[in-house]
């Protein structure tokens, strides 16, 4: 995550120009469009736009193609940069910033908060008495209940993407699914807060409010969160290389992969600038009490709907659009059906190539012709081979910080000082704050003067190795509490002398800041593979099925529920590292060969006759902003 980022790219300085009848190149596209004799029609009811408005991208379009095409050697020899970050990308950056200090500035106390009762000689908010070793609480239910249920809003929060998703790309659009999500969340933060009221908790009537809050924002963050990345990169509208001079005279390659990573770092700077948040609230928590712990992150919530109504019509918006979706799945069910279900094999998705189907003697689908091109094929297998890519980030999930609780709860058994239990999950947010502009200003344009750019798959690899230590670090460390703490193997909730070991909480923060500098590795890759890899009408869905990967892990962790306590916690860390150590060998030499492969796809368009460059522009014009 980032803090402020400005584009050190300068303006373009490109003194040539095509003919304005040249014909542009068409935009960045994986979309499975399939241009036909209506399209001059069709495209316009599909952006929704007038004609005044093609002139207006028309133009837009032949500016930015009279920027050269790299050769091939040019391609191979020249420097990588990245393009100028749109200012509408930063204002959706500060969305995500406040939506996500919302998040996780509740989220974080949600543990304390289920786990311990109301400390005695406590102020009777959820705070302990000063100056004792005591932890913030407030329902009393153990670690086992709040861990469930800390799981369970986790899987939520990531498994409702998906029906998010398909709403935005195929029903409402992403800023209407983004504000839809805003409501929601909006309603769970007030009735939170209400249920963290001081005599609500003393009258023991604290739970009610607390579940329906908890199930509504994570159906509220799940509609929110799959398509503010999508949004964000929609912005960068000419996602295609080119060539040109710096001010030193240097030549360099423009290149989309190097922008769309710099945007997600920037992205995923600014969600942990956010959850920052966190330290407020678990002083909060600790020093007054859960209603102020909860009303701050509503507070910096409700700046969401103002950020919304200023952006509503300065955002390049694309239209829903059910056909991509629905072409997907008549691939797949055609390769299948000729596959007999044998989806390892290598060839598997030619069967599906109307090519292929041709030399068969098949045209139809559905008593239908075939409405989807070879290309259409290949963009399904680039996106198949993203999804397969995301199974694996599940057991790297459990290694980031931990499963479920067990990082907080392990925090509890060890000497704070007057420290929250829950502090050092700061140390991620800000490891990552610090870390995001290092990796995008110095280490990746370094490697990339001396063409020592990682590549995709080692990105991840590397970020698979850094949790690996982050879960050996937490094993070790319970280790040491069972060796230390006055109740041995069952430190959890020990009541014997000072209840605690005598380490110092802080030997936690390696498990947070490993963890923090796996995700800037292994997630902003993710994000961008998601994103490049998918149809024009799905970008929302694949980014939604990346965030499903964190499901799978905290459905894991479900299944683990009933092992997650002493004495079993040291295998609770030591488990998923193994299993993360022995996955991550697997992982590189399987995916290792796609390290280089295209970053994106290209569909030239087709001229439109009569000299119209309607059709030509299709691609361009479905990228249009449209506003509302």
């Amino acid at each position: 995550m980032s803090s402020t980022i400005g584009g050190d790219v300068v303006n373009d300085a490109i003194a040539s120009r095509i003919p304005v009848d040249a014909q542009p190149l068409g935009r960045a596209s994986l979309t499975i469009h399939n241009p036909g004799e209506h399209d001059h029609e069709s495209v316009n009811k599909e952006a929704n736009i007038d004609v005044e408005a093609i002139g207006e991208r028309s133009a837009s379009v032949i500016e930015r193609e009279t920027y050269p095409e790299p050769t091939e050697e040019e391609t191979r020899t020249l420097r990588k940069v990245a393009d100028t970050i749109p200012a509408t990308a930063y204002t959706l950056c500060f969305v995500e910033l406040a939506e996500r200090a919302s998040y996780y500035g509740v989220k974080t106390v949600f543990s304390n908060f289920m786990q311990f009762p109301l400390p005695k000689g406590g102020n009777g908010a959820g705070a302990p008495a000063r100056g004792t070793q005591g932890t913030a609480g407030a329902l009393g239910k153990g670690l086992q209940f709040s861990n469930a249920f800390t799981l369970l809003f986790a899987f939520l929060s990531y498994i409702v993407p998906i029906g998010g998703a398909w709403l935005a790309d195929v029903k409402m659009g992403r800023f209407k699914a983004i504000f839809l999500g805003v409501v929601i969340c909006g309603v769970s933060h007030i009735i939170i807060i209400c249920g963290a009221i001081p005599s609500v908790l003393q009258a023991g009537n604290g739970i009610a409010p607390f579940m329906i809050s908890l199930f509504l924002l994570a159906i509220g963050a799940g509609i929110f969160k799959p398509n503010v990345a999508p949004m964000i990169l929609d912005q960068y509208k000419h996602q295609k290389a080119y060539v040109r001079a710096l001010p030193s005279g240097e030549r360099v390659v423009v290149d989309p992969e190097t922008t769309v990573q710099r945007t997600m770092l920037l992205f995923y700077g600014f969600i942990n600038i956010g959850a920052f948040f966190m330290i407020a609230t678990t002083y909060c928590e600790k020093y007054v009490g859960f209603w102020l712990a909860y009303l701050l992150p509503g507070i910096v919530f409700f700046l969401l709907p103002v950020l919304l109504w200023y952006l509503r019509n300065k955002l390049v918006q694309y239209p829903p659009d059910g056909t991509a979706l629905a072409k997907v799945w008549k691939i797949i069910t055609v390769a299948f059906k000729y596959n007999k279900g044998v989806f390892w094999k290598g060839s598997f998705w030619d069967a599906a190539k109307p090519s292929v189907l041709a030399a068969r003697g098949v045209s139809q689908f559905n008593h239908k012709a075939i409405s989807w091109t070879d290309k259409d094929v290949d963009d399904v297998r680039r996106t198949m081979m993203a999804c397969a890519v995301f199974l694996y980030f599940p057991i790297y999930v459990m290694n980031d910080g931990g499963t479920g609780s067990v990082s907080t709860s392990q925090g509890s058994t060890l000497t704070t000082n007057g420290a929250p239990n829950d502090l050092l999950h700061n140390f991620n947010p800000l490891t990552i704050i610090v870390t995001v502009p290092i990796l995008s200003y110095v280490v990746y344009p370094t490697l990339a003067k001396w063409n020592l750019s990682p590549g995709r798959i080692t990105r991840i690899t590397i970020g698979f190795g850094l949790a690996t230590l982050s879960g050996v670090v937490g094993a070790i460390i319970q280790y040491k509490i069972y060796q230390t703490s006055p109740c041995g193997y069952y430190a959890t909730g020990c009541k014997v002398g000072t209840g605690v070991s005598p380490i110092s909480v802080w030997v936690q923060i390696p498990i947070n800041i490993l963890g923090a500098l796996s995700e800037c590795f292994c997630n902003v890759t993710a994000y961008e593979l998601a994103y490049a890899r998918s149809p024009e009408g799905m970008k929302s869905l694949v980014i939604s099925l990346f965030l499903a990967s964190s499901a799978l892990s905290y459905a894991m962790g479900e299944i683990l529920s009933p092992a997650i306590k002493d004495p079993y916690l040291i295998w609770i860390w030591a488990g998923p590292a193994i299993a993360l150590a022995v996955q991550t060998v697997i992982f590189w030499f399987r995916y290792k060969k796609f390290n280089k492969d295209e970053f994106m796809t290209y569909e030239e368009p087709k001229a439109a006759s009569g000299g119209s460059s309607l059709v030509a522009e299709s691609q361009e014009v479905k990228a249009t902003a449209k506003t509302e």
